[in-house]
C-alpha cells in the first residue's frame, strides 16, 4: 500500500455522506443525532485544510491553489497559487496558521517544488484580506530532492503548544530514508517559525545543517498528526505498507522503527504504537489512516463521551473512529465518506471532514441533542 491517492479511482464511485457506526461506543444518547451537511462542492483534489480564526476554511488543491471557503461559500479567487508537481501524491500537501494569524497574517505551506528538480518545501506567506500579499512568500526549508516515487510526502504542518512548527515528511518510498539521520525523509521535523533550528531539538549532537531539524524518525508515510488542546499531546498517524495502520505518541527523539517494524513491536530500540488496525482480518480494518483531530473545542456540541477523544480517519476505508488515548479505547462512530483525507474541529463544537470523493467536498457534521 502506498499511501491515499492510490485508492482515489475506486473510493471516487462513491458519494460523501455518512452511515452510522455499528460499535457501542461513543454512541449519542437516546434521541439525539448527528447530521452530515455539504458546505461546498468542487474542490479539485483537495489534499488538506486548516481553519481560521474568523471562520473562514483554508483548503489546498492537489495541483497547487490554496482556496478560501467563506460563509459557506467558495470564492473563486485562491488565496495562493504556487507552481508544483503534482504527480502522484506530490502537490500542496499541507497548510497551516500561525498562532498569531490575528496579528501577523502569516499562512504556512507544504508543497513539492519543481525547480531545480523535485522537492519538498515548507513557505510562510502573509495575509491580505481573502488573498496572500503579492510578494510575500518567505522559503523555510527546501527538503530533499526526490527521487523518481512520487508516493510517501507526508505532508500535514501544525505548530505546537511550544511555538515550534512541527512538519511531517514521507519516505519518499524509500524505507532506509526513514532510519537515517542525514536526510529529512520518513521524520517529524521541528522548526522554528523562521525555518531555523530551535537550540533544544533533540538530535543536534548526531546532526549537522539542516538535518538538526529532525524530532522524530523511523516513520513510513506520516500523513497527518494532532497536538490536543490545553494537554499538548501529540498524535502521530503513519501510512502503513501491507499489514497495519499505526497511531504512534509524539515524542522528542523517538524512533517508530520504519522500515524494521511495522505495527506494534517489542523491540525496546523503537517506540511501539499506542494504537494500530490491520488492512484485513480485525474488527476494525482500513488501508490508509489520514486526517485527525481532538475534540475538545471552545464549545464542546457533542455528547460527552467525545470530549477529549481523538478522533481519525481511514482514506479507503471512509470511516471515522475514536480514540480514547488514556486508555487505548476506540469506538465506531461515521461511515460512507468518500475519499476522506483531512478532518478539524471547530470552535463551535462541529466537525470539518474534507474528501477527495464526491467531487471534492468539505462536509460539516453537526449533533443535535435530544
Amino acid at each position: 500500500m502506498h499511501g491515499w491517492i492510490s485508492f482515489l479511482t475506486l473510493a471516487t464511485l462513491l458519494a460523501c455522506g455518512h452511515g452510522g457506526g455499528s460499535s457501542s461506543q461513543p454512541l449519542p444518547p437516546a434521541g439525539g443525532a448527528f447530521t452530515t451537511a455539504t458546505v461546498v462542492l468542487g474542490l479539485t483534489r483537495p489534499t488538506a485544510m486548516t481553519l481560521v480564526p474568523d471562520g473562514r476554511v483554508f483548503v489546498c488543491e492537489q495541483g497547487g491553489t490554496l482556496r478560501v471557503v467563506k460563509a459557506g461559500l467558495l470564492l473563486a479567487a485562491p488565496f495562493l497559487s504556487v507552481p508544483v508537481d503534482a504527480t502522484g501524491e506530490r502537490g500542496l500537501i499541507g497548510v497551516t496558521l500561525d498562532p498569531a494569524f490575528a496579528a501577523n497574517g502569516f499562512v504556512y505551506v507544504h508543497y513539492t517544488a519543481t525547480s531545480p528538480s523535485p522537492h519538498n518545501r515548507v513557505s510562510r506567506f502573509t495575509a491580505a484580506g481573502d488573498l496572500a500579499a503579492p510578494g510575500s512568500e518567505t522559503v523555510l526549508l527546501d527538503l530533499d530532492d526526490l527521487s523518481t516515487a512520487t508516493n510517501h510526502n507526508g505532508g500535514a504542518l501544525h505548530f505546537g503548544p511550544d511555538g515550534k512548527l512541527y512538519v511531517a515528511v514521507g519516505d519518499n518510498a524509500n524505507g532506509s530514508n526513514a532510519q537515517s539521520l542525514t536526510n529529512l525523509l520518513g521524520k517529524l521535523l521541528r522548526l522554528n517559525p523562521d525555518g531555523s533550528v530551535p537550540a533544544d531539538n533533540p538530535l543536534l549532537a548526531q546532526t549537522s545543517g539542516k538535518n538538526q531539524l529532525i524530532w522524530a524518525l523511523g516513520l513510513r508515510n506520516p500523513f497527518t498528526f494532532a497536538f490536543q488542546p490545553g494537554t499538548g499531546r501529540l498524535l502521530i498517524n503513519d501510512v502503513g505498507q501491507n499489514t497495519w495502520e499505526e497511531i504512534n505518541g509524539g515524542q522528542a527523539g523517538a524512533n517508530y522503527g520504519w522500515p524494521a517494524t511495522e505495527g506494534a513491536t517489542s523491540n525496546p530500540a523503537y517506540t511501539t504504537p499506542i494504537y494500530t488496525y490491520p488492512h484485513s482480518g480485525g474488527p476494525v480494518t482500513g488501508c490508509s489512516i489520514v486526517g485527525a483531530a481532538f475534540y475538545d473545542p471552545g464549545t464542546p456540541t457533542f455528547p460527552a463521551t467525545f470530549l477529549h477523544k481523538y478522533l481519525f480517519m481511514d482514506y479507503c476505508g471512509g470511516w471515522i473512529r475514536t480514540l480514547d488515548p488514556a486508555t487505548g479505547t476506540v469506538g465506531d462512530w461515521l461511515t460512507g465518506f468518500s475519499s476522506p483525507v483531512d478532518l478539524r474541529v471547530s470552535e463551535d463544537g462541529s466537525v470539518l471532514v474534507l474528501c477527495r470523493g464526491g467531487a471534492g467536498t468539505l462536509q460539516r457534521v453537526t449533533y443535535t441533542a435530544p
